[in-house]
């Protein structure tokens, strides 16, 4: 009886260990994965020092682009020549956070249709010398590169 319970328990786990189930292709398993990225939207928006403890996105988003704007708005307001440009009420700025957390920015077209553009980005591109840190956004846990546009009240 012991010999008959244990080769019916030796034949039970050599079946068991036989498996039908096929290995998942690694390149189509990649190609699912591609898919279901929605690669329009970051896990993560970038972010700076003082708005990193604030653990909920959407005030940790809103922080960042308030502290953005208000750092950005102060240092153009600065610039003696920006204030000499008569009628210049608002600005749209296009900002650019790459993944090695370098800062760019740059005048949004539809300004340029009363003013010169490229006398505008002269002015604007250097407004990001001692800005304050900013942190990438992640997607999946990289860092990427995002491009944002801020509107800048000049009154």
């Amino acid at each position: 009886m012991k010999i008959q319970f244990g080769l019916s328990f030796i034949f039970l786990t050599m079946i068991s260990c036989v498996s039908d189930k096929k290995v998942p292709d690694p390149q189509e398993l990649l190609r699912k994965e591609l898919h279901t990225i929605d690669w329009t939207k970051v896990d993560e928006y970038p972010t700076i020092d003082a708005c990193d403890s604030i653990k909920d996105k959407e005030e940790n988003r809103l922080c960042f682009f308030n502290t953005v704007t208000l750092e950005l708005k102060t240092k153009i307001k600065q610039d003696s020549l920006i204030n000499q440009i008569k009628g210049l009420k608002e600005m749209n700025i296009l900002v650019t956070v790459t993944k090695d957390s370098k800062v760019f920015f740059e005048c949004e077209p539809k300004d340029s249709v009363r003013y010169n553009i490229r006398f505008l980005n002269t002015l604007i591109q250097n407004k990001n010398e001692n800005f304050t840190p900013i942190q990438p956004a992640l997607k999946r846990g990289i860092p990427v590169t995002t491009k944002f546009v801020l509107p800048i009240s000049l009154e």
